[in-house]
């Protein structure tokens, strides 16, 4: 790596940690804000929650293009100005349309800049670093988020709308600092689509659908979303108050043991799985998650004490960080860089998001329902779909070339095989 991707890769990892502690200070009180301190009711405050979802399904696809076209910067840049607007009129909005319209405005750029900001870490990283990078990437948000929401949650007052106001004003503050934080990086030149004759956004597209290993991991990354993303604060929270008697501090407590675990083990991980081949670990992440749906399904069916199920229950959400960990610097970079044909990793990674919404939109219709009801069959239903993630990445590694699956195998930036045509891996432990 040189000395300008260096300094490339320090900006972009602010950059990480400045949104994710922006969005930290609001994610955790939009329903409240809404539902209740605006006064705009239950169905208004769902309403905002799925205009998030709508508007990323929407502004992704586009946003691909326009990355592969532009670049992945003045795309960046763009959305960080589309949430800063957003969350800042969200704050002072009164009225139903005015919030809505808001939250699709954040929505949008939020979903934005995730593909963004992995397409810059990948023309800023080396085939060696490029693990070690996602890995920080998702250490930052995380790290992000809870310090925002912990410092949010000091600032609120549900009886004061100045005190959310100022919330948002933090929030679309962080933005407009990334702004300028980020005009300040200076890219490393890579092909854009315009620099290719002949080759389309259709045609980006259709090479996507023809890639066998990335159809695969969209599949298996819509699983992975599904049954551990999409039901955090949904099915999984419904179930625990529901089936386990668990309190509301005793939940905040399990997603404070996610947050932990992922900050805590994120680099010891790292170093256990650079060398392991990503399927392998992939279908280890499938294994761990079955255990804490066991954990779960223990907490809620078994017949101990209270405090053994919160227990249990709390083993759950600190199990799923683990497998977060795991999965951070194997998924990100198998997308963003090993599978996209050169020049085409803002599509790529775009697509990835784009499944990520949809199965985070998905999860919690299905799983809020039936952990809130049906607890012995939620508890089996996602034990199945952990199983699941496990097969469906054994496959997957049958798919990608030695150097893909097995990336230290390859020590020169970006010389790896991406796209076309794809010799599977030989049997070989």
């Amino acid at each position: 790596m040189t000395r300008a991707m260096g300094a490339a890769m320090r900006r972009i990892h602010v950059g990480n940690a400045l949104s994710a502690f922006g969005l930290g200070f609001t994610v955790p009180y939009l329903y409240v804000y809404v539902a209740q301190v605006r006064g705009l009711g239950a169905m208004t405050a769902g309403l905002v929650l799925a205009v998030f979802a709508v508007a990323a399904l929407i502004v992704l696809p586009f946003a691909g293009r326009a990355i592969v076209r532009r670049g992945p910067l003045p795309v960046l840049l763009a959305a960080l100005v589309l949430a800063a607007l957003g969350a800042l009129s969200l704050g002072l909005a009164g009225g139903a349309t005015t919030v809505l319209l808001s939250a699709a405005a954040l929505g949008a750029g939020q979903a934005v800049m995730q593909p963004a900001l992995a397409t810059m870490i990948v023309d800023c990283s080396s085939a060696d670093t490029r693990s070690r990078a996602f890995a920080m990437q998702f250490f930052l948000q995380n790290l992000g988020l809870g310090v925002g929401g912990l410092i949010g949650g000091h600032l609120v007052d549900t009886t004061r709308v100045s005190s959310f106001t100022l919330l948002f004003a933090i929030e679309a503050l962080m933005f407009l600092l990334l702004v300028v934080v980020m005009a300040t990086v200076r890219m490393p030149h890579s092909p854009r689509m315009a620099e290719a004759p002949g080759r389309s956004a259709k045609g980006g597209w259709k090479q996507l659908l023809g890639n066998r290993a990335m159809v695969q991991l969209c599949v298996l990354g819509f699983v992975l979303f599904f049954a551990c993303y999409g039901q955090f604060e949904s099915g999984l929270s419904a179930y625990g108050v529901e089936a386990a008697g668990i309190s509301t501090s005793a939940l905040g407590t399990a997603l404070a043991a996610n947050t932990l675990m992922i900050v805590v083990a994120q680099f010891a991980v790292l170093k256990l799985v650079e060398r392991r081949r990503r399927s392998r670990v992939i279908a280890a992440v499938g294994l761990i998650w079955a255990v804490a749906w066991l954990a779960a399904g223990y907490a809620g069916l078994g017949h101990g004490s209270q405090e053994m199920a919160t227990a249990a229950f709390v083993s759950t959400y600190a199990l799923f960080g683990l497998g977060e960990a795991m999965l951070s610097p194997t998924v990100a970079p198998l997308v963003a860089a090993d599978l996209a044909p050169e020049g085409l990793a803002g599509q790529y990674n775009s697509a990835f998001a784009l499944v990520k919404q949809l199965a985070l939109a998905v999860g919690p219709a299905v799983g809020g329902p039936l952990g809130a009801s049906l607890h012995a069959p939620y508890i089996v239903a996602f034990l199945l779909f952990s199983l699941s993630i496990t097969v469906l990445a054994l496959r997957l590694g049958r798919r990608l070339t030695a150097a893909q699956d097995r990336p230290w195998t390859a020590r020169e930036s970006r010389v790896v095989s991406r796209g076309g045509a794809q010799e599977p891996v030989t049997a070989e432990a």
